[in-house]
C-alpha cells in the first residue's frame, strides 16, 4: 500500500478505535477493496491526517455534515469518536443547534437523538 494509505489508516484508528477498523477490515471484500482503500487514503489519510485544522474540529464538520445531509448511519460511529477527538458533548449540541438553523429542525433533531442514543451507550460500556 502507500503511505498516504498506511498514514490514513493510522489517523483511523486514532479516532475511530481499533475495534471498529478491524470490524470494518473483516467486512471488506474483493468487491469494496478498491473502494475502502480509496476512503482510507483520502478521508483519513488526506482530510483527516491534515494538520490545518483539529480534529475536534473536524469531528465537529463531520457531524454537521452528515446531519445537515440526512446522512444518519454514520452519526454514532462519529459521536463515538468524540472520545477521540476531544469534542465535547456541548461541542455536539452546539453543532447539532447549527445545523437546525441552516438545514432544519427534523435533521438536527434526529441527529440529537442519535447522540443521546449514543452517549447513553458509550456511558453504560454498550457502544
Amino acid at each position: 500500500m502507500s503511505k498516504r494509505y498506511d498514514d490514513g489508516m493510522a489517523v483511523r484508528r486514532s479516532v475511530l478505535g481499533d475495534a471498529h477498523v478491524d470490524r470494518a477490515e473483516a467486512a471488506k471484500t474483493p468487491f469494496d477493496e478498491a473502494f475502502q482503500t480509496m476512503i482510507t487514503e483520502g478521508a483519513w489519510g488526506t482530510v483527516w491526517a491534515s494538520d490545518g485544522i483539529s480534529r475536534r474540529e473536524r469531528s465537529m464538520i463531520t457531524l454537521a455534515l452528515l446531519a445537515a445531509c440526512g446522512n444518519f448511519e454514520e452519526i454514532p460511529m462519529h459521536i463515538r469518536a468524540t472520545a477521540n477527538t476531544g469534542a465535547s458533548k456541548q461541542d455536539v449540541l452546539e453543532v447539532f443547534q447549527h445545523v437546525a438553523v441552516y438545514a432544519g429542525v427534523p435533521r438536527a433533531n434526529h441527529a440529537l437523538k442519535l447522540a443521546k442514543q449514543t452517549y447513553d451507550e458509550m456511558e453504560n460500556g454498550n457502544g
